[in-house]
C-alpha cells in the first residue's frame, strides 16, 4: 500500500511544433490599388495598429521598383503593414543538433563503437546514436536509439531519465486520462521498473510489473493490509519477549535493546558500544542530544532485530533515514531510502520528500522524485523548487552528492527546455549544467554548440562565438558556421566569408557550406553559391527562399511563386507555406492563402505570422470574407474532390476548416494525421492522432487511436493487441484496417496474407465512406498481388478508381505488368500523372513499364519534383554498373547519399565497392546501414564477407 502524502496535481500539457508543406497551383488576378485585395490589406494594417503584437520594431519593408498601380502588388506601404518579404531579412537557421561533414563514416563509427562495447556498457553509445539521429527527419530512428538506450541502461539514474525521455516522445501527458505513473505495460516505461538497478537483456519482451499488480490489484491490498496487522502482532511479540541488555534514553523514556544487535547495525555502533568509549560499560545511554525521537529509536531497535521496517509512518521513516545516515547504518538507510522512494506517487509527493533525499544522499528517493518531476515535464518546470534543483549550480551539486547528476539528464532538460522557449533564462542555466556534466567527444560538442545556438538567438554574440568555437575545438567542425555567423553579427562579414571558404577547401564539400558562405557575400557569387548549395542538397530551404524572394523584388511573381513550390513540392514546411501565401495575398489570391494559412495551421498551430507578429488563426478571419464560404456537406466535397486528385495539401487546408466548425471531431482529427504522414510529417501526425484519441466518444474507437499511436512508435504488437481488444467490443472498418495494417507490416507467408485478406474483407463489410473504403480496396488489391490473384487484384483495383481513389491506378498497373501488358500498365500510370497534383511517385512508378530512355526521362522528372525519392538513383546507378562504368555508379549514388544516407543506397554502394574489390569502403557503407537498421540480414552478410576478405593475408 502506498501512502499519498499530497493530492495529485494535474500536468501540464504541451503542443510540440511540427512542418509542413504543400503545392498548389495559383489563380492570379490583375489589380489594382482599389481593389477587393486593398481593403484586405488594410484590415490587416488596422487589426494590427490595434493590437500589440510586435516583439520588435521592425524596417518599414518596401518591395523596389513597385510605382505603378497596374502591378500585382499594392504600391502604398499602408496596405502592407509589415512589407514584402526581403533577401535582406532572410537567413538559414543554424541546426541545434550535431551535424557530420561526413555523415555516412560517422554512422560507421557510432555503430563500431555499439558493436565494440559489451551489452552490459552501450547504453551511452546508444545515447551518442541518438544525437546523430536527432537531426534527421525521421524519428523512429531516434525513438528506437532511445528504447535501445534504455534496454542497455544499468544504473537507476539513467533508467529513470530514459524511461521519462521516451515518455515523452510520445507526448503520453496529452493524452486525456492517462496517469502519471501509468506504462500501459510497457517494460521500458514502467516506473516500478525504472527502481531496479542492474540490466534485464529480457526487459523489452517481458510485461512489466505494473501488470500483475493491476491484474490482482484488490488482493494485493488485502495481503498488505494482513501483512500490517501480522508485522504489528510479530513486532509487539517479540518486543515483549526480548530481554534487552541495554537502553537508549531520551528524556524520559527508554528504549530496551539488545547490545550486540544494534552493534552490528554499523562500525560507528560497534566502536560506541564495543569500543574504548564510555558507553561501553554504560547499560543505558542518554541519547536526548542526538535530536532523535523515542519512536525512531524504537524502530531502530526493531530493524536491528529483524533487518526489515514495520509498519511506520513516513515521518518516523524519514527520521530512521537521518539516523542511519548519521551513524553510516548502510543496510537501514537503504530500507528506508527503498521504502520512502515507494511513496512517490505524485509531484507533491516528490516536492515534498525530494528535500529529504537531497539532504541525507538517499539515492532511491531522489531517483523516484526525479522520476515524477521529469515524467511531468515540462509541466513541473512551473515549480520554483523544480527549477532551483535542475538550474542552480547549487542545486546540480547537490543531485551529483545523491548520484544523479548526469549528461544524459540535462541532455533530455535541456532539449524540452529549447521546445519551449529557446531563449528563456531557464533554457541557458540548464544548458550550462549540461556543460558541466559533458565529457571530452561529442557530449562536449553537442553541449557547446546548442549553448552557442541558444546565445545567437539570444543575439548575446559575443558569447555565442566563444561556444561555438568551443564546439569546434571539441571536434564538431559544422559549429564554425555558428562562429561565422555571430561574426556577422558583430560586423566582420569578411572575417566570416574567409571562415566559411577554408571549411569548403579543407573538406569534401557539403550543401550547407555553400548555403552559409551565401551570406557573406552579393550578386552573382551570392547566387551561385546557393546554386552549389541546391544541387549538392536539394533539401535546404534557404535556397529556394531566397531565389522566391529575389524574384518577388524584380516584380516577377509567376517565376517567385515556381521557385517555392519546387521545395514545397517535396518537402512540406511552415516558413515555405508562409512565404507563398505572403505572395498570394499580395496577387489577391485569397483562396490560395487561405488554403496555405490552414495547411501552416495544421502543421504548427501556434504559427506566428509575418515576421512573428501575427497569429495565423487571425489572418484566417481576415481572410475568410473574401473567400467562398463552405456548409460542412460542400466540406466533405471539396474534401473527396482533393483527396481524389492526391492533393494533400488541398486535403488539408479543408480538414482543418471542418475541425474549425467541429473540433470535436475525432474521425476529422483521424484523417488529417493521415494526411500529415503523407506528407512526411510524423509529429504533427502524432498530434493530430492524440487529438483524435482525445474526442473519442466510445471505447472501441478510443482503443483504434491508441492503437494507430502504438504502431506509429513502434509498439506493434500492442498495437494488435488494441486493435483485437476495440473488435470484441465492436466491429469496426477502422479496427480490422488497423489490424489488417500492422501484420501485413511484416513478411507474409500464404497463411498470414489470407488471414490478412480476411481482416480488410471484414473491414470492408463494416460501414464506412468512401474515401477510407478506396485505401481499403486499394490495400486488398496489394495483398492479392503478393498472393498472385492478379484477377481478384485487379477487381480491387477498379472498384476503388469507381470511387474516385486515384492511386489505384498504381496498383492496376502492376496487375496490368504482371500480366505482361506493358502498354496497358504505361497507360495507367499515365492517367495518374494526368490526375494527380503530386505525381512523382507516378513518374518513378511508370519508368518501370517503358524502354530505358523513355525511363530515364520519367526517372529524370521524378527526382526533379522529389529528390528525396531514391529509386531513381539506385536504377541509375544499375545502368551504369551494367555499362561498366563503376566510378559513375558510384557518384551516381553519392550524390544522394551526401543528402540523404538511405538504407537502400547505402546498400547499392557497399555491394558495388565489394564488386570493385574496395573491401575498406564497402565495410564502412555496411557499417552506416547497420546503424540505421541492425537487423538488416542481408547488409549484415555482405559485411561480413567484406570485413574476411581485408583479414586474407595479401
Amino acid at each position: 500500500m502506498q501512502h499519498n502524502i499530497f493530492a495529485s496535481m494535474r500536468s501540464l500539457k504541451i503542443m510540440d511544433g511540427c512542418k509542413g508543406t504543400q503545392v498548389y497551383a495559383i489563380n492570379p488576378s490583375s489589380a489594382t490599388g482599389g481593389g477587393i485585395g486593398e481593403k484586405l490589406l488594410q484590415q490587416l494594417h488596422d487589426h494590427i495598429k490595434s493590437h500589440t503584437l510586435r516583439t520588435k520594431s521592425v524596417r518599414n519593408l518596401q518591395p523596389p521598383n513597385m510605382t505603378t498601380p497596374s502591378e500585382v502588388f499594392v504600391s502604398d506601404g499602408s496596405l502592407l503593414p509589415y512589407g514584402l518579404p526581403m533577401t535582406d531579412l532572410l537567413e538559414p537557421k543554424i541546426e541545434p543538433s550535431l551535424v557530420s561533414v561526413d555523415f555516412v563514416e560517422t554512422l560507421a563509427g557510432v555503430y563500431r563503437r555499439t558493436e565494440d562495447r559489451h551489452q552490459f556498457d552501450r547504453s551511452e553509445v546508444y545515447l551518442e546514436q541518438c544525437a546523430v539521429f536527432q537531426g534527421l527527419a525521421d524519428p523512429k530512428l531516434f525513438r528506437r536509439s532511445l528504447r535501445a538506450a534504455r534496454q542497455h541502461a544499468i544504473n537507476v539514474h539513467a533508467k529513470v531519465v530514459l524511461s521519462a525521455w521516451l515518455r515523452y516522445e510520445r507526448r503520453e501527458d496529452e493524452l486525456i486520462g492517462s496517469s502519471l505513473m501509468d506504462c500501459s505495460g510497457r517494460n521500458l516505461e514502467c516506473p516500478r521498473t525504472t527502481l531496479v538497478p542492474g540490466y534485464d537483456p529480457e526487459l523489452v519482451f517481458d510485461s512489466c510489473a505494473c501488470t500483475g499488480a493491476r491484474a490482482g490489484n484488490g488482493d494485493n491490498d488485502n495481503d498488505d493490509a494482513m501483512a500490517i496487522v501480522v508485522d504489528e502482532q510479530c513486532s509487539t511479540s517479540e518486543e515483549e519477549e526480548e530481554d534487552g541488555d541495554m537502553s537508549f534514553c531520551v528524556g524520559d523514556d527508554e528504549i530496551k535493546c539488545n547490545r550486540f544487535n544494534i552493534a552490528s547495525l554499523s562500525r560507528p555502533f560497534k566502536i560506541m558500544l564495543y569500543g574504548g568509549f564510555i558507553e561501553s560499560t554504560r547499560e543505558k545511554i542518554n541519547f536526548s542530544r542526538n535530536c532523535f525521537s523515542v519512536e525512531a529509536l524504537r524502530a531502530a531497535e526493531v530493524f536491528s532485530r529483524r533487518k526489515r521496517l514495520s509498519h511506520l509512518e513516513p515521518k518516523v521513516i524519514l527520521e530512521l533515514l537521518s539516523l542511519a545516515n548519521r551513524f553510516c547504518c548502510e543496510e537501514m538507510k537503504n530500507a528506508c531510502d527503498a521504502h520512502l522512494a515507494s511513496l512517490v506517487c505524485d509531484i507533491d509527493d516528490a516536492l515534498l520528500l525530494v528535500e529529504y533525499g537531497l539532504e541525507e544522499t538517499a539515492y532511491l528517493l531522489v531517483a523516484a522524485c526525479l522520476q515524477v518531476f521529469l515524467r511531468e515535464l515540462p509541466g513541473s518546470m512551473q515549480s520554483l523548487s523544480v527549477v532551483k534543483i535542475f538550474c542552480s549550480p547549487e542545486g546540480r551539486d547537490r543531485l551529483a552528492l545523491a548520484g544523479h547528476a548526469s549528461f544524459v539528464l540535462y541532455y533530455f532538460l535541456s532539449q524540452i527546455a529549447m521546445e519551449e522557449e529557446m531563449r528563456s533564462n531557464t533554457t541557458v542555466m540548464l544548458l550550462e549544467r549540461l556543460v558541466e556534466c559533458a565529457k571530452d567527444g561529442w557530449e562536449k560538442q553537442v553541449a557547446f554548440h546548442l549553448l552557442g545556438v541558444v546565445m545567437l538567438e539570444r543575439k548575446e554574440y559575443k558569447d555565442a562565438q566563444y561556444w561555438f568555437q568551443a564546439a569546434v575545438d571539441a571536434g564538431h567542425a559544422y559549429s564554425l558556421v555558428g562562429v561565422a555567423r555571430a561574426k556577422y553579427k558583430r560586423g566582420h562579414t569578411y572575417s566570416a566569408y574567409k571562415l566559411m571558404n577554408s571549411l569548403i577547401s579543407d573538406h569534401k564539400p557539403v550543401g550547407w557550406m555553400y548555403q552559409e558562405r551565401s551570406l557573406y557575400c552579393v550578386g552573382k557569387e551570392k547566387l551561385m553559391d546557393l546554386m552549389s548549395a541546391t544541387e549538392l542538397d536539394p533539401t535546404l530551404s534557404f535556397p529556394y527562399k531566397f531565389r522566391a524572394v529575389s524574384f518577388l523584388e524584380e516584380n516577377k511573381i509567376g517565376p517567385a511563386i515556381a521557385e517555392i513550390n519546387k521545395i514545397i513540392g517535396f518537402k512540406v514546411s511552415p516558413d515555405c507555406l508562409e512565404l507563398r501565401a505572403w505572395f498570394l495575398i499580395a496577387m489577391e489570391d485569397y483562396e490560395g492563402a487561405l488554403r496555405d494559412v490552414r495547411a501552416i495551421l495544421t502543421l504548427d498551430p501556434n504559427y506566428m505570422m509575418f515576421y512573428g507578429h501575427m497569429h495565423g488563426d487571425q489572418l484566417v478571419e481576415l481572410l475568410q470574407p473574401f473567400v467562398q464560404q463552405w456548409s460542412q456537406a460542400d466540406c466533405w466535397i471539396q474534401l473527396y474532390d482533393r483527396w481524389s486528385s492526391v492533393d494533400d495539401i488541398g486535403s488539408l487546408a479543408v480538414v482543418h476548416q471542418m475541425l474549425a466548425k467541429d473540433p470535436g471531431k475525432s474521425l476529422l482529427c483521424f484523417r488529417q494525421s493521415l494526411l500529415l504522414l503523407r506528407l512526411n510529417c510524423p509529429k504533427s501526425a502524432m498530434r493530430s492522432l492524440r487529438l483524435a484519441r482525445n474526442h473519442s466518444t466510445s471505447d472501441h474507437e478510443r482503443l483504434v487511436y491508441e492503437g494507430w499511436i502504438l504502431y506509429d512508435t513502434g509498439y506493434r504488437e500492442e498495437a494488435l493487441a488494441k486493435a483485437e481488444e476495440s473488435i470484441s467490443i465492436r466491429r469496426s472498418f477502422e479496427a480490422y484496417f488497423l489490424k489488417a495494417y500492422a501484420l501485413a507490416d511484416s513478411n507474409l507467408d500464404s497463411e498470414s496474407s489470407k488471414y490478412v485478406i480476411c481482416l480488410l474483407e471484414e473491414a470492408l463489410r463494416c460501414p464506412l465512406d468512401g474515401l477510407r473504403k478506396g485505401q481499403a480496396l486499394n490495400n486488398l488489391g496489394s495483398v492479392y498481388v503478393d498472393c498472385d490473384k492478379l484477377d481478384l487484384a485487379a477487381d480491387c483495383y477498379m472498384n476503388a478508381l469507381n470511387i474516385k481513389h486515384t492511386r489505384a491506378h498504381q496498383g492496376l498497373a502492376r496487375v496490368y505488368h504482371l500480366k505482361n501488358l506493358r502498354k496497358a500498365a504505361y497507360d495507367e500510370m499515365t492517367k495518374l500523372i494526368e490526375k494527380a497534383r503530386s505525381n512523382a511517385s507516378a513518374y518513378e512508378k511508370r519508368s518501370e513499364y517503358c524502354d530505358r530512355d523513355m525511363a530515364k526521362s520519367d526517372l529524370s522528372m521524378a527526382s526533379q519534383l522529389d529528390p528525396l525519392r531514391t529509386y531513381p538513383y539506385r536504377y541509375r546507378a544499375a545502368v551504369l554498373m551494367d555499362d561498366h562504368k563503376e566510378a559513375e555508379a558510384i557518384e551516381e549514388l553519392s550524390r544522394a547519399i551526401d543528402f540523404k544516407p538511405d538504407l537502400q543506397l547505402l546498400h547499392l554502394r557497399a555491394a558495388f565497392y565489394d564488386s570493385m574489390g574496395d573491401f575498406v569502403s564497402a565495410v564502412r557503407d555496411c557499417e552506416a546501414a547497420l546503424c540505421l537498421d541492425p537487423n538488416h540480414n542481408e547488409i549484415l552478410d555482405l559485411c561480413n564477407k567484406a570485413r574476411e576478405h581485408i583479414r586474407e593475408p595479401k
